[in-house]
């Protein structure tokens, strides 16, 4: 059985930001082609997973919603984590975030890089 390819994506901007839009988008975009997608939030990007913010926000009108993409990654159980300084420096306790979502340091990602998986920031 061969092992599914990974990618990481990192997000750094929130609501106020399109590429978070084009961010949500590729790791699904990832998801659809068979890939093991990993989501590490940073700076304004964990703003995206506080229960409640993503309910409506749509930056592209041309992508599904915030909301949507992110359950979607969350039901194909690829794994969101969030920066620890970023949620503190927010006030954000683990329960103020989405179902599914972590507070994870950045040895989340660098695991997948040690297995290979390719890396995108937006």
């Amino acid at each position: 059985m061969e092992t599914k390819k990974g990618l990481v994506v990192g997000i750094t901007h929130g609501m106020d930001n399109e590429r978070s839009s084009v961010a949500w988008s590729v790791a699904n975009g990832g998801i659809n082609n068979g890939l093991d997608v990993s989501i590490f939030l940073v700076s304004s990007g964990v703003d995206w997973v506080r229960k409640g913010a993503a309910e409506r926000a749509r930056p592209n009108p041309e992508d599904p919603t915030i909301k949507e993409m992110i359950q979607k990654i969350v039901d194909s159980n690829c794994q969101i984590g969030v920066c620890p300084p970023c949620a503190k420096v927010r006030n954000y306790q683990q329960d103020d975030l989405m179902e599914g979502v972590q507070v994870v340091g950045s040895s989340f990602i660098h695991e997948r890089i040690k297995e290979g998986s390719a890396v995108l920031s937006f």
